[in-house]
């Protein structure tokens, strides 16, 4: 079976730059089109020359290649955008994961559509949204809504603002963390979090000691106590703040009779008939109704 063949046959415009994802552990995970690309560009730009030589040699092949890295990522725009001037297609790619995302590549980007030259994302491995898949019901209390935060910050008072944030929040939030520091986020968490929030953790994502596990705050000590290792990439998540009852606008005798016949007619019939018996606004009685059907 010819697995380029797809591939093949696609756009690939050249004064271009590509943002490829590539793998986050597993060397299984990159994607067809990504090796194809590699393959066939003038040159790829990365965050380390040595981590992705050894990469590109696990694949088989052989380029160019430009350090591109936080510290002199917007310095380092300019040769790649010289290359670009020049009609030749490069490559991005950080060390693990989806270029951009906690990882260099954004400023790149942004410096290079600034030129006037195209870039051109390549969808792949990302270890946020590797873990949001498999968290399984985490996303139901903000209805499949989530939000990333990044890299916690190193200081305990910037990171447990950071923390504070994410408990407060009606939207499911996630971040990275890094293995000397996992051990102190966690029971920052367990003091921080509600009884009946759950934390997600995640570790070694597509690797063979890959480990997913969802707690309640009052679990994460005596979980604590079983981890042998600390060591490892990890992914932690903190379920949305529970919500809170809403109260309602209605009078007992309303509601009783809105209950009465919710089924037999439909919102906008009901808050029509709300406004007429109760005087109150049509469009706030609709409101109304909607607050009490999500409550």
């Amino acid at each position: 079976m010819d697995l380029f063949k797809y591939a093949q046959g696609q756009n690939f415009p050249t004064s271009a730059l590509y943002l490829v994802a590539t793998p986050i552990g597993n060397l299984a995970d990159i994607t067809i089109r990504a090796l194809h690309i590699l393959m066939q560009v003038d040159g790829i730009a990365c965050e380390d020359k040595r981590h992705s030589s050894a990469l590109l040699n696990a694949y088989g092949i052989s380029k160019p290649l430009y350090a591109v890295h936080e510290h002199n990522e917007k310095s380092a725009s300019q040769h790649i955008i010289n290359k670009l001037a020049q009609g030749e297609r490069w490559a991005y790619i950080s060390d693990a994961g989806s270029p951009g995302i906690s990882d260099p590549g954004a400023t790149l980007c942004d410096e290079v559509r600034q030129a006037g030259f195209l870039a051109i994302p390549l969808p792949g491995p990302c270890a946020v949204i590797t873990a949001i898949s498999a968290s399984g019901e985490f996303l139901n209390n903000s209805d499949g809504s989530f939000q990333f935060l990044g890299f916690l910050p190193a200081k305990a008072t910037q990171r447990d603002a950071m923390i504070n944030f994410a408990v407060n929040s009606n939207v499911a939030s996630f971040f990275y963390e890094a293995p000397h520091r996992i051990e102190a986020t966690l029971k920052a968490l367990a003091e921080k979090t509600a009884a009946t929030q759950r934390i997600f953790i995640a570790k070694e994502l597509t690797k063979i000691f890959e480990e997913i596990t969802i707690l309640k705050s009052d679990e994460i000590t005596q979980w604590l106590n079983q981890v042998k290792s600390w060591q490892g990439e990890y992914v932690l998540g903190v379920e949305a703040s529970p919500k809170k009852p809403v109260e309602s606008e209605f009078d007992e005798a309303t509601l009783a009779w809105i209950k009465a016949i919710d089924n037999e007619i439909g919102h906008k019939d009901l808050s029509e008939i709300i406004s007429k018996v109760t005087g109150m606004p049509k469009k706030d009685a609709y409101k109304h109704l909607l607050e009490l059907k999500q409550s």
